[in-house]
């Protein structure tokens, strides 16, 4: 027996069972609100007691990854996002609602080690490259946001072999890395020099910045920054009360 075949027998049944259920969320196989087997077929499908199954399944329950519904089974939860008003907006479909042509220019791309002094970075990178691109997204011929954007190869390896000079990162990521957890940090400034020339503003003119974090469980996918003319940009926040009929 080899130490790999060790290993294997030696893990629990239940660690098993959520280790294969949780590979079809993550990747992408069963989306949000696919329903997982029910706790009977898993058992047979095991050939295990109905115990070792429940105890795998409520693993992927505290961890965010499944909803438990009674008499209706379980289903992949829906991304969790930190924040009241953004979830992960993808510029070119955003532009091309808004009736406009979308663009894309590639400003520069490389793959690099992440910088020893920078912990974010360092974590992003876990051990990997980065892959840092800076592009401009326009609308209609006309600079529309400026985008700074670190993918972690350990992570994303198939990003080294992605034109974005044709594909717009934000979409290709949204269409092809799933996600369960997003981080904003939402700024107002003032264009610097470099900024400026490529928004095809005046330097001190007033942008939005979005500052975004994405993980796929416990793993760092990605951390872009995109600012915005101030008038280029707004976000919208919809927010339903409770009503009785009283």
């Amino acid at each position: 027996m080899s130490g790999a075949e060790g290993a294997v027998e030696a893990m629990p049944l239940y660690v098993r069972i959520r280790s294969d259920l949780e590979d079809r969320i993550r990747s992408g196989a069963w989306p949000p609100g696919h329903r997982i087997p029910f706790e009977h077929e898993l058992t047979a499908q095991y050939g295990c007691a109905r115990m070792t199954v429940n105890k795998a399944v409520a693993s992927l329950a505290e961890s965010g990854l499944i909803v438990r519904r009674r008499g209706a089974g379980s289903v992949v939860a829906e991304p969790r996002v930190e924040s009241a008003i953004l979830n992960i907006p993808d510029i070119r479909a955003d532009i091309l609602a808004r009736g406009k042509s979308y663009g894309l220019q590639l400003l520069s791309r490389r793959a690099r080690l992440p910088s020893v002094r920078r912990k974010d970075e360092v974590e992003l990178a876990a051990g990997g490259s980065l892959l840092a691109l800076r592009c401009l997204h326009i609308a209609n011929g006309q600079p529309f946001a400026l985008e700074r954007r670190l993918i972690s190869l350990a992570a994303v390896p198939e990003a080294a072999d992605i034109d974005f000079a044709v594909q717009s990162p934000g979409t290709w990521l949204l269409e092809h890395v799933p996600w369960t957890k997003v981080e904003h940090r939402i700024s107002a400034v003032n264009a610097d020099g470099r900024s400026a020339k490529a928004l095809a503003l005046a330097e001190g003119d007033a942008c939005l910045v979005i500052d975004r974090r994405t993980w796929r469980g416990d793993e760092r996918i990605t951390h872009v920054e995109q600012t915005f003319p101030g008038e280029a940009f707004d976000l919208v926040a919809r927010i339903a009360r409770p009503w009785d009929g009283r």
